[in-house]
């Protein structure tokens, strides 16, 4: 019987206990594998919970316990999990977590440390929740050598700007909205800054690319900006607006943003709704594949957890391989990347003449909107559209847009 002790018994820990409890018998039909949770860490007491008696308030009673083989972290932030999830490691117990801000924080460590000790460190439910995605690039993809990878990494701002799209609502109602719905935090820093999907991405790239890439070096966005005005704009243009995490390899040099891009009808992720999530990877042997499904909630989440924590059974003792270089990858600077620019500017239409002397040829852009226009630029680079910027007064907003 290979023992679990679950670190955090708030919507995840639950779900992952629920998972272990209620599969358990597939689990063991369709693996060989037995699980069993023996321990649920949390400060809290649970009165009347079918588990109450697997709780303990003190992590020394997990760390002490030799039958212990793998721990689940499911604590969030890095206070203490940090540190547990390596004592853990250092006590030659697997771990298993959905932690992103860890394992985008710490990883590289955590991972040096699993090996030492022959543990596994898994995390497939850091970036996609239940949508398989580490795993694929640790395994089935590995004969490929991939370059890109593009996706929609965040559920909560998915489901915004689905939201603002559908009803035409202002950013401020439907972040209520959200919050109400359980799908944003009381604190939505992370999710609307697109902090969370900038995390998740640099774990993508450190190992789809085989060095460690640091989230704090990646240009980001969110998408507190966006209003019902730049909607109306999407609409006459056909398109979507989507916060899109990115980044790519070319000629030994990787570029990485997170930002709202305008996405037109002929792209797949046009069509990706909701709290969905979809993550496009491509190899140079493959191509393009792309994973999509609930990128968060309870059980899609723990689901992935407790996959992890079936193949960190499968290799007690000898650990999964799942690592990327220590050394850090530099990013390129992402002024010197090329796309076209939507711009909403004051003034008529018919003065878009003096847009063109400073932007070069533009396609303008009405939605009857009084006393503004916008017009979307040719092929430049950030750094161009910047400089073009600073001599035109009135802007009123800027989204890049999405060529496929």
């Amino acid at each position: 019987m290979v023992q679990v002790a679950v670190l955090g018994y708030g919507t995840v820990g639950s779900g992952v206990v629920k998972v272990i409890d209620t599969n358990h018998d597939s689990i063991l039909e369709k693996t060989g594998i037995d699980l069993n949770v023996k321990y649920i860490l949390d400060l809290r007491d649970f009165p009347g919970d079918p588990n109450q008696d697997k709780i303990v308030h003190d992590f020394e009673v997990i760390a002490g316990d030799p039958e212990v083989d793998i721990v689940v972290e499911v604590m969030g932030g890095t206070k203490p999990a940090f540190s547990f999830s390596k004592r853990a490691l250092e006590a030659g117990k697997s771990v298993c977590t959905s932690n992103k801000e860890l394992v985008a924080r710490h990883g590289t460590e955590l991972l040096q440390t699993a090996k030492e000790h022959h543990a596994s460190y898994l995390f497939e439910a850091s970036c996609g929740g239940g949508i398989p995605i580490i795993r694929p690039l640790r395994t089935s993809l590995c004969a490929d050598v991939i370059d890109e990878i593009t996706g929609i990494l965040n559920g909560t701002t998915n489901y915004i700007l689905s939201k603002m799209i559908d009803e035409g609502l202002e950013f401020d109602d439907v972040l209520k909205d959200a919050q109400q719905k359980g799908y944003a935090e009381r604190n939505p820093e992370a999710d609307v800054e697109g902090y969370d999907a900038c995390r998740k991405i640099a774990i993508l790239s450190s190992l789809a690319y085989g060095k460690r890439v640091d989230f704090t070096d990646i240009y980001t966005e969110g998408i507190t900006k966006i209003t019902s005005l730049d909607i109306l704009y999407a609409r006459k243009m056909n398109r979507t607006i989507k916060l899109l995490a990115y980044s790519k390899m070319q000629d030994g040099c990787v570029t990485a943003m997170v930002a709202p891009y305008l996405v037109g009808k002929e792209d797949p992720l046009y069509s990706v709704n909701g709290v969905f999530n979809a993550i496009f990877v491509h190899g140079n042997m493959l191509g393009d594949a792309m994973f999509y499904g609930q990128g968060a909630g309870k059980e899609a989440t723990a689901s992935a957890v407790v996959a992890d924590v079936i193949e960190a059974a499968a290799f007690l003792g000898s650990g999964a391989v799942s690592s990327w270089k220590p050394e850090k990858q530099a990013l390129t600077d992402v002024s010197g990347t090329e796309k076209r620019f939507f711009v909403r500017v004051k003034g008529e239409v018919s003065e878009a003449a003096e847009m063109e002397k400073v932007f070069g040829p533009v396609e303008t852009v009405q939605a009857g909107i009084e006393g503004e226009y916008g017009f979307v630029t040719a092929c430049m680079t950030e750094k161009q559209y910047e400089d073009c910027a600073a001599q035109v007064q009135g802007i009123l907003g800027m989204i890049r847009m999405r060529d496929k």
